[in-house]
């Protein structure tokens, strides 16, 4: 059995689970992989990007390089081309492709969590809030849009028609509140981007973060008894359907949902 050379890279990767995440997806779907953490200075991304591409089968990106790995490629596919930014990258064809919208809808799926004619406001209008609001979009979902910088949002909702541009967040219940903001990890650790006065009346929170395991904001939730959710089942789903695309295999949303239920079980 072939073993696939893959990464994981980004600026600063030294603390991600990608290679746990990965090793076990593979290990437990029968295929082989040495996956490594490729940490890369942003000035030093043009000078060695072609020598991973030649030494790697294929890599995952993360921040910052989500768009400049594209002018390296000579495809792109599906949400990668709607969204303009690569998570997935197979060398052998130089073709990009972007599984974080997948890796979402699958995570809320297994949840249970219907967003057909729900209301969903999403917080944040960056790469993740991008891809988060046109899967929810495409799923027939009414979908709000925040972000501190209201130009992101505008041009948001004038990419992907339907999606309405706030200007402030209304205190209103929203069947369903993402937080994709990143406010409540690293140095903004036990805030939270919006308040008791939201959540309380919202039926579902879900916030991307997954470091800390329950961020403020899922803790404010939590306390008026709505359904929490946090962004690590997207990681592992996202990272699932990087693997099917690495060994060429059909995505199962079950055998999904058994691996991420069995590895949640050995990483407790």
């Amino acid at each position: 059995m072939k073993e696939l050379k893959l990464a994981v890279i980004g600026k600063d990767v030294s603390a991600s689970t990608s290679p746990q995440i990965h090793n076990f997806i593979a290990a437990k779907m029968g295929n082989r992989v040495c996956y490594q953490r490729i940490s890369i200075p942003e000035d030093k991304f043009e000078e060695q990007i072609s020598g991973l591409i030649e030494n790697l089968d294929g890599f995952n990106v993360t921040i910052p390089y989500k768009l400049a790995i594209i002018p390296h490629l000579k495809t792109i596919e599906g949400d990668a081309k709607t969204f303009g930014a690569v998570n997935t990258v197979t060398t052998g064809n130089l073709c990009g492709y972007n599984t974080d919208g997948l890796g979402f809808m699958m995570m809320l799926r297994n949840n249970g969590v219907e967003v057909e004619g729900k209301t969903v406001l999403v917080l944040g209008a960056g790469g993740a809030g991008r891809s988060v609001s046109e899967k929810l979009l495409e799923a027939g979902a009414k979908v709000s849009v925040y972000d501190k910088f209201y130009g992101n949002v505008l041009s948001l909702s004038k990419e992907f028609k339907g999606i309405e541009a706030l200007k402030n967040i209304p205190i209103k219940p929203y069947n369903i509140v993402v937080n994709a903001t990143g406010v409540g990890m690293h140095k903004s650790v036990g805030q939270s981007p919006v308040g008791a006065d939201l959540l309380s009346v919202c039926a579902v929170a879900i916030d991307l973060i997954y470091t800390p395991q329950k961020s403020r904001f899922l803790e404010i939730a939590e306390e008026y008894g709505k359904k929490i959710i946090n962004g690590e089942g997207m990681l592992f789903y996202q990272a699932y359907f990087s693997e099917c695309i690495y060994f060429g295999a059909t995505p199962d949303s079950a055998q999904a949902e058994r691996l991420f239920n069995e590895y949640r079980k050995e990483n407790i």
